[in-house]
């Protein structure tokens, strides 16, 4: 039985399905999927569309509400909202280091997640849909980030479920390779990095003196893991939201206190680092991250190869100890995952074998159906942000082009968490622009 709860003006139900591990092989293996339903509070019995969510990641469950929260409050006025756990995150069947190590060795293990992409959470989707609203009764769809990337998938795979669909912040190069997504998204780091020193001036000598004293001796996280020079620059995934230069700034004020034999890395700081840095919450981001962009078509039955530790090498401004040699400033990267994060990741460690097998492994499906996308029928409008520093906006305004009908607004009012921290401007904008009202 479905359990229904009420907080501030919401009411929210549960909802579990038994899915196929692989939809090709419908008897075999089932996992589940969870789903939390979200109406207004005293809506709870009417006739209202609905809207899909689907959360950035990869491997990121679904927002836990506390009332109508941020871009909810809008959604709320106008629709029934499902908010998804993607498989093997939240309370959907997890995928973890605990959970993996049911399955057998790394190979089986690297099989087992294979089945955690896009294309796989799509499939989920349409078989909820046809659970909960049956055959002929469409719904809409909200992207954010990952979740862009699903919707074009979506919209690749299975049109005839959507009546509309709204991305933030993802829509991703159809035709892109994950050695170009890097080339792109390093080169829009440089200038994150350029902008947060020019606004924080005082941090240069500040990073430096940090990634000096962690290139002498790393230091150990309150969790267990190990924070290098390479992981204290991988802090630079903060630079990607709004308030992130801000939060990164003040983090790096409290990194220094007076200790027994001197100065020592704070504890405030080491704990502040680990809430950045730990991948305990979500594994799956680690391991399928660049999996998310391999394409038989694109890749040629290519390996991603841990494309974004290869593809730094084009870039050395970001080696920290070469800068440390000179008066160059030490630069953050981004979004980019790298093999040494299972080494000094306690979630991570025990997924290292699997997780190169995945990133060794060939012949992914394509995701997307550039000739479907050109003939769409499906409205569908999208936030590009004109400094995204996860999602080259080139590539978004190529596939904008690319998919017939799509309405792109491109703006640089936001950064890639617009969509939450816009408080529904963005979301609001994005509905208005399918229903003619902008």
């Amino acid at each position: 039985m479905s359990t229904v709860s009420r907080l501030p003006g919401i009411v929210t139900t549960d909802h579990v399905f038994q899915v196929p591990l692989d939809h090709a092989a419908p008897e075999g293996e089932r996992i589940e999927v969870y789903a939390r339903e979200v109406v207004a509070a005293g809506r709870e019995k009417d006739d209202l569309p609905w809207l899909l969510f689907l959360q950035g990641g990869p491997g990121g469950k679904s927002p836990r509400p506390l009332g109508r929260d941020a871009w909810l409050d809008r959604a709320l006025d106008d629709y029934r909202v499902l908010l998804l756990d993607q498989r093997g995150t939240g309370r959907s069947t997890p995928a973890t280091r605990q959970t993996l190590a049911r399955r057998g060795g790394a190979k089986e293990q690297a099989d087992y997640l294979a089945h955690f992409r896009a294309d796989s959470i799509v499939r989920d989707a349409e078989f909820i849909r046809h659970r909960m609203l049956g055959a002929d009764r469409r719904w809409s769809l909200l992207g954010q980030s990952f979740g862009g990337f699903c919707t074009l998938t979506y919209l690749s795979y299975f049109p005839e479920g959507l009546t509309e669909a709204f991305v933030t912040g993802g829509l991703a190069g159809l035709r892109t390779g994950a050695d170009d997504v890097y080339r792109a998204t390093y080169r829009q780091v440089l200038r994150k990095n350029e902008e947060h020193y020019a606004r924080f001036p005082g941090d240069v000598e500040a990073v430096r003196r940090i990634a000096a004293h962690l290139a002498e001796a790393p230091a150990a996280l309150p969790g267990g893991g190990l924070l290098t020079v390479e992981a204290f620059q991988a802090l630079g995934l903060m630079l990607g939201g709004g308030s992130g230069s801000g939060s990164l700034h003040h983090l790096l004020e409290e990194a220094w206190v007076e200790g027994a034999a001197g100065p020592e890395l704070s504890d405030t700081f080491l704990a502040g680092a680990q809430a950045q840095l730990s991948f305990a919450g979500g594994p799956l981001y680690a391991v399928l991250h660049e999996s998310i962009y391999g394409q038989r078509s694109v890749d040629g039955g290519g390996a991603t190869a841990w494309a974004a530790e290869r593809v730094r090498r084009e870039f050395p401004q970001f080696d920290a100890r070469a800068a440390l040699e000179t008066d160059a400033p030490v630069l953050f990267t981004g979004e980019m995952i790298y093999p040494w994060m299972f080494d000094t990741d306690p979630a991570l460690r025990p997924l290292k074998e699997a997780a190169d097998l995945l990133a060794a492994r060939t012949d992914w499906p394509d995701l997307y159906d550039p000739a479907r996308l050109a003939e769409n029928t499906v409205p569908v409008t999208a936030a590009v942000y004109h400094d995204d520093m996860y999602v080259a906006a080139a590539d978004s305004l190529a596939t904008a082009r690319t998919v017939r009908g799509l309405r792109a607004w491109v703006t640089n009012e936001w950064e890639h968490d617009g969509l939450r921290a816009s408080g529904g401007k963005v979301l609001d904008r994005l509905i208005k622009m399918a229903h003619g009202e902008a």
